[in-house]
């Protein structure tokens, strides 16, 4: 078709998505998506297949697909224009109950012509804990309500009994019916700026253009897949929950123009909530592999096409019902999306052309601390701390990571403002900061996570409960490349300080300085109450390539700007500092032995 109409329709297209996204956030009251960025909204063919991935967390591209081509089965023959339909079933689409997909047929002169889709995580979804993250769930029924697909809107006109329903079901019913009125505008906007794309340039030349922009993806990944050499790389992730140890373990093979993920050996599925189920796992591994392999292609259909999935049924990457799931975003999912941002990484490192453009794997463990209580107004509160969402940067082979760098799987996510969460909650942050050390050493540093303390204050209880869980913090996860190292652990304290210390923490500035015992917790439901504290790190991104080949002056930069310690400096980096000079003999002396060091390590090890 006409170069400059498909660049002018393909350039609409990004701007209907954005501007929908623009209309979820402006409606929702929720910070987890008007400032968390835990959202997505994409566009999808009449088919239900994937036509422009959109922004936000990119699991959810693939799973909102088969959200749409699920719906279309379910209701063959009774899908009408003015439609809106809700699913939020882990088992038939969705990654778990807490992420509701509203979907919209889109029809133009009373065909059906696209469909779109959006996302978030909704205040609460009935689940046995607040906010729907249930880590002592047994079973998928105690996670909440779940839908494989239900009419909320019928020709126009919103079903009152089923919304009813729905909002009967929850806790903060005037906030769950805010997230879903959100979702409705975006549709809705979604929906009218398609309508007009195709009344200004007419359905036929529409219609060629969602078939040529599939067409193109696909012919361009493939065209990339060519280029990169035959082979097999590896990766495993490990994780923790109440001492129990999991594993996911890929091998992806690349070859011709198509590539395999194999998740094979990965660990039988879990009677904790860390599971996720096949859709999810398709989710995981797509959500790197669309900005890694395809920053410069168009997310859609033609992307999906050279890529196939390997994932044993009643493993923990692939879960059977009833299995527990609600904690899979921060569980088996991200694992499955480590793994794979490690093995794209060294398939592209392995060619010259694209070795600038690989990437050791970011925030690798999401902690996800859900508050609920009172709020200093006397009202419910519930919410998640969004500086899991900050997140870290993964180095390169040319620079550092960034620092508090976001992650690979959600290219605008970002943390609420300190103000956002002491309005809503009744706490107090002692401090919010980059944590030290945190990055994973190399010749190009890993960016670093960061720290939070959280103490109560003005609340009417005597404080609030959070629920805590993820994958533990034994195991580093963000794994370094060429010879990085991992980024740093996460960990919460739980820091109980008794009545004689009321007021000790106005003005605490480091974990050390809060008295009181302090007691490791990883897993379950916690209160923060009295004059108690609640410390958390999250864990920095992987390096890239020798500690010991990093420049020296870059090491002193660091350490100047308190980014690492004197004694990582010393023994990560192998650097010597003398107040803010590097000793440069005593510096090569000091790598000389490392390295001698490493070779009869080796040589015992073998």
């Amino acid at each position: 078709m006409d170069p400059i109409t498909f660049s002018i329709i393909r350039h609409r297209l990004y701007r209907v998505v954005e501007e929908a996204v623009i209309t979820l956030k402006h409606v929702s009251g929720s910070a987890i998506t008007n400032e968390g960025h835990d959202l997505m909204v994409s566009l999808y063919e009449a088919d239900g297949t994937l036509l422009l991935g959109g922004v936000g967390f990119l699991h959810h591209l693939t799973s909102a697909a088969e959200a749409c081509k699920s719906i279309i089965r379910r209701f063959e023959g009774d899908v009408h224009e003015g439609d809106l339909f809700l699913l939020n079933d882990p088992f038939t689409a969705a990654l778990h109950t807490s992420d509701i997909y509203l979907v919209s047929p889109i029809h133009y002169k009373g065909e059906l012509i696209a469909w779109s889709a959006c996302f978030v995580h909704v205040y609460d979804i009935g689940a046995m804990n607040p906010g729907g993250f249930a880590p002592d769930a047994q079973d998928v029924f105690s996670e909440g309500f779940s839908s494989p697909g239900l009419k909320l809107v019928d020709r126009g006109n919103l079903r009152q009994d089923v919304w009813d329903t729905l909002l009967n079901m929850v806790r903060g019913p005037e906030m769950v019916a805010l997230d879903l009125r959100s979702m409705i505008a975006c549709n809705n906007v979604a929906k009218d700026r398609m309508i007009a794309l195709v009344e200004k340039y007419g359905l036929p030349t529409f219609q060629e253009t969602c078939k040529t922009l599939v067409t193109q993806s696909e012919s361009r990944l493939r065209e990339r897949l060519r280029e990169l050499p035959d082979g097999s790389w590896q990766s495993r992730q490990y994780f923790d929950v109440k001492g129990e140890v999991y594993k996911v373990l890929l091998k992806m093979t690349k070859q011709g123009d198509e590539l395999t993920f194999d998740f094979t050996g990965s660990s039988p599925q879990s009677k904790y909530s860390v599971n996720c189920t096949k859709w999810a796992s398709l989710g995981g591994l797509f959500a790197p592999l669309f900005p890694l392999l395809c920053y410069d292609i168009t997310w859609n259909e033609g992307v999906i096409r050279p890529i196939k999935v390997i994932a044993p049924e009643g493993s923990i990457v692939n879960c059977t019902k009833p299995s527990p799931v609600s904690v899979a975003t921060v569980g088996a999912i991200q694992s499955v999306n480590n793994a794979a941002c490690t093995t794209i990484g060294k398939m592209l490192a392995s060619h010259d052309k694209y070795d600038d453009q690989t990437s050791a794997v970011w925030h690798a463990n999401h902690f996800a601390v859900f508050m609920f209580g009172k709020n200093q107004k006397g009202g419910d509160a519930i919410g998640i701390l969004t500086e899991t969402f900050a997140g870290s940067g993964g180095a390169r082979t040319f620079a550092d990571g960034v620092d508090i760098g976001g992650e690979i799987p959600n290219p605008i996510s970002r943390m609420a403002n300190v103000e956002t969460v002491e309005a809503m909650f009744p706490v107090r942050y002692l401090f919010r900061r980059r944590l030290q050390d945190s990055g994973g050493g190399g010749e190009y540093r890993g960016g670093t996570g960061g720290e939070i303390a959280l103490v109560p204050h003005d609340a009417p209880d005597g404080g609030l409960h959070y629920v805590l869980s993820g994958k533990g913090s034994k195991f580093p996860q963000s794994e370094g490349l060429a010879g990085g190292n991992p980024g740093a652990l996460n960990d919460y304290v739980w820091v109980h300080s008794p009545d004689e210390h009321r007021g000790h923490n106005c003005f605490s500035q480091s974990l050390s300085s809060i008295p009181g015992e302090k007691e490791s917790i990883s897993w379950g439901v916690f209160p923060l109450m009295g004059n108690d504290a609640l410390y958390v790190r999250w864990n920095g991104g992987g390096g890239v390539g020798d500690a010991l080949d990093r420049d020296p002056a870059s090491v002193l930069v660091d350490v100047v700007n308190q980014v690492i310690s004197l004694d990582a400096a010393r023994e990560i980096f192998g650097v010597v500092i003398n107040g803010e000079n590097i000793d440069a003999s005593a510096t090569d002396a000091l790598r000389k032995t490392i390295r001698e060091e490493r070779l009869v390590q080796n040589g015992a090890s073998r």
